[in-house]
Parts: C-alpha cells; structure tokens; sequence
C-alpha cells in the first residue's frame, strides 16, 4: 500500500506534463573539454519513498542484521545470494549491474547516511533533499539549479527537457538566469499534444514553447525504440527514461547536467526479501544505471550518477513484512568519473542502543557531504559557493574527499 502523503501535490503546469521526472541544463559549462579533456556530466536520482537501505545494501555482517530484517534479509547463500560487496556488506541480487560497476570500481555505497531532517514525513522530507536546506518549507529553489548558477556559463547548447508528474525540486529555480528551462516530453499522441500546444499558445506563451520543444525532443530522445512494451511496469519505464536521457545527454551540444525522479518506493506493506516488490523496483534502478552507462558510451568515464531518497526505512520490520519510515539509509554512487570499489561508512552498527530513537539505522554521514564533495571535485565549486548558495548555513558539513578518481 503506498502511504497517501507521498504523493506530492501537483500543479496546474506539473498535471499536464504528467509522466516520470527528467529535468536537464541548457548550457555547457566552460570548464568542458578544458585543458585536461574532461567534458562532465552530472546525473541526480531522486528516489522518493524513501529507500530501505538496510534491504539494498544489507549489513550481513552485523549479528543484529537477520533477526531485526526478519523474513526480507538478505543472505549470501540460498536460492538467491545476495553479491558481497566485502566481508561485511552485501548487495541486492536485482543489481548486477551495479554489482559489475562495483568490481569495476566504477560504482560505490555510502552506507549510514542521512540528510539533517529527523522527522518522517515524505513531504518534508523531499522537500529538504531536494532544496538543499536544514528544514522543510524554506524556498522554491533547490540545490542543484543553485549550483549551476554558482558556474561559469558557457555555450548554449539543446534544449533542456523534463519528464515528469513534478520538475525536480532540486533543478527548479529562476530559469532567465541559469539558462534552463523543463520541458515537457508529451505522454500523449501527437494530436493530443498538439491540442494543448494550440489551447496554452495565447494563454501561456512560455509553457506552450515547452510544450512544443518537449514534443520534438521526444522523438529525437525515443529514437523508434523507447516505447515501454506492455506491462513492462515501474523497472521498464526508469529504464525507458534513462535511455531516452542519456542519447540526449550523449549528444555533442546536449545537456551535461540532469535530474530524475522515481517514485514508488514506499515499501509499509509486502517489501519482499531478495524477490518481491522492491527487488522489483532495484531491478528498475539497475537498468537506468545501465541505459546511463551504456548510452552516454565514451562520456561515461566524465560521468558521475548520485543516487539519493530523503529518507530510511525502520531497522525492525513490521507486522504486514514491510518497513516504515526511517532514517539511515544509503547513496549510491556510479560513473566512470567515481572513485569506486567501496562501501564508504562510519558504521554505528544496529544493536538496540545504537539505533536512532529505538527503531533506525543511526545516520553516522550528513547526504550534503557526499554530494558536496561530488559538486567540488567533479564541477570544481568551491567549498565556500557550497556552504553559502547550494547548501545554507552548512559550512560546518564539509564536503567528503576522495569520491571522484
């Protein structure tokens, strides 16, 4: 059963968009094909629901693991393992592909992790991933748009495009002045499409244009061979939007900046262990980071993927074999560009006192460090720009070292 505040309230313009979240910048940065070659692409994935961390990246080695997970722990034995990561942590089976990334050292986990918000409200808690600061309720800006706007703006390039039931909080913000725009990629047919084109022409000039953008950018993201194959579900369509992303992306005066946004992954009731509903959706997320890998081709070893959910599930299952909200949780890393080959943590372990509040996995890791340290070492912000504009008031959170090879 999917708890009824997850899904975030829409707007007029987000209702018509409709469809799966995708958002991209329109200008390449000029630090692209500097004097080192590098050419950077940044990819953020939104999971909102709240992952459970302790079900995707299981600490088997913990004694208290197995008994609090129940019947949806994960094992390295049985009919199906789970992949060791190290002696300690392994990952889901429905992730082989970012078990390969891994080996690859292409691939990490951040383990214990947590943005600062303690309460357990999906709403508010999206609403500080997303924005970037302390508290819920701040702005309408998030802390990916103020980034960009943090860099040197350069050539323009394609369109930006967004698909999606909402724009990413974490890309909105003033489009004039960071030179981006979301753009709808209609899920309609053409003659639908165009009808609303016509009737928003004379009444919203600006949303009509993106209506309009949106409709060629489809075909040209599609490619004659994204359309989902009937009941296909959630894992073929984050699959679907990740290609159709990242032919765009790939392209030479395409988007180097993006971010995504999956929803679904409220697991209260039903989560399954190794097989069930949320190897379902890992199988999904395994697949975007493929299609990432796969179409971005020799952009990928510029590339870096963070992939975040605003919070954690309960350590204890709970009655109906799911978990409820939590707190620690983890974030992934994937990417040419990622100093992979490691679960990054500072384990508070899960015995009964070390829990947070009785119930979660104790968050040791501040998510704005880790993304800090991908925005300073990967786009070159400075620790200053990240503690004043991207993320407030955070300038006691200083940015993680070492996550980019």
């Amino acid at each position: 059963m999917e708890c009824c505040e997850s899904r975030l309230l829409t707007s007029r313009r987000s209702l018509l968009l409709g469809g799966a979240a995708f958002a991209a910048w329109a200008y390449v940065p000029k630090f692209a094909r500097a004097g080192d070659g590098r050419d950077p692409r940044l990819i953020a994935v939104i999971l909102r629901g709240a992952l459970d961390g302790l079900a995707t990246v299981a600490p088997v080695g913990d004694p208290d693991y197995a008994a609090l997970h129940g019947s949806i722990a994960l094992s390295a034995s049985g009919p199906h393992p789970s992949v060791m990561l190290d002696s300690f942590f392994a990952l889901h089976p429905s992730m082989p592909e970012f078990a390969r990334m891994y080996k690859d050292k292409q691939a990490a986990v951040v383990h214990a992790v947590a943005t600062p918000y303690r309460d357990r409200s999906h709403f508010d808690g999206q609403d500080v991933l997303e924005s970037g600061f302390a508290g819920p309720g701040r702005v309408q800006s998030g802390w990916l748009n103020r980034a960009l706007q943090a860099l040197p703006q350069g050539e323009r390039v394609s369109g930006a495009l967004a698909v999606g039931p909402t724009t990413p909080l974490v890309l909105r913000g003033p489009a004039a002045t960071v030179g981006w725009a979301p753009v709808a990629l209609p899920q309609a047919d053409d003659d639908t499409a165009m009808r609303l084109i016509e009737l928003y022409r004379h009444r919203d000039p600006t949303l009509a244009e993106a209506l309009t953008q949106g409709l060629a950018l489809e075909k040209t993201a599609q490619g004659g061979d994204m359309k989902a194959k009937p009941g296909g579900g959630a894992p073929a369509q984050m699959r679907n939007v990740a290609r159709g992303a990242a032919k765009v992306m790939a392209a030479d005066d395409g988007p180097r900046i993006a971010a995504l946004a999956f929803d679904g992954w409220d697991t209260h009731a039903n989560e399954g262990g190794p097989v069930g509903r949320l190897a379902n959706l890992l199988s999904g997320l395994d697949g975007a980071l493929a299609e990432f890998e796969s179409g971005l081709g020799a952009h990928w070893r510029d590339t870096v993927v963070v992939v975040a959910t605003e919070f954690g599930r309960t350590a204890r299952i709970n009655g109906t074999e799911g978990t409820d909200h939590g707190t620690g949780t983890i974030a992934l890393l994937a990417g040419g560009a990622v100093k992979g080959g490691r679960v990054i943590t500072d384990w508070p372990t899960l015995k009964e006192a070390s829990l947070y509040e009785g119930r979660d996995l104790a968050p040791t890791t501040d998510l704005r460090a880790v993304i800090k340290g991908v925005l300073a070492d990967h786009l070159g912000l400075s620790a200053r720009v990240l503690a004043d504009a991207v993320f407030p008031d955070s300038g006691m959170v200083k940015p993680m070292q070492g996550l980019i090879a």
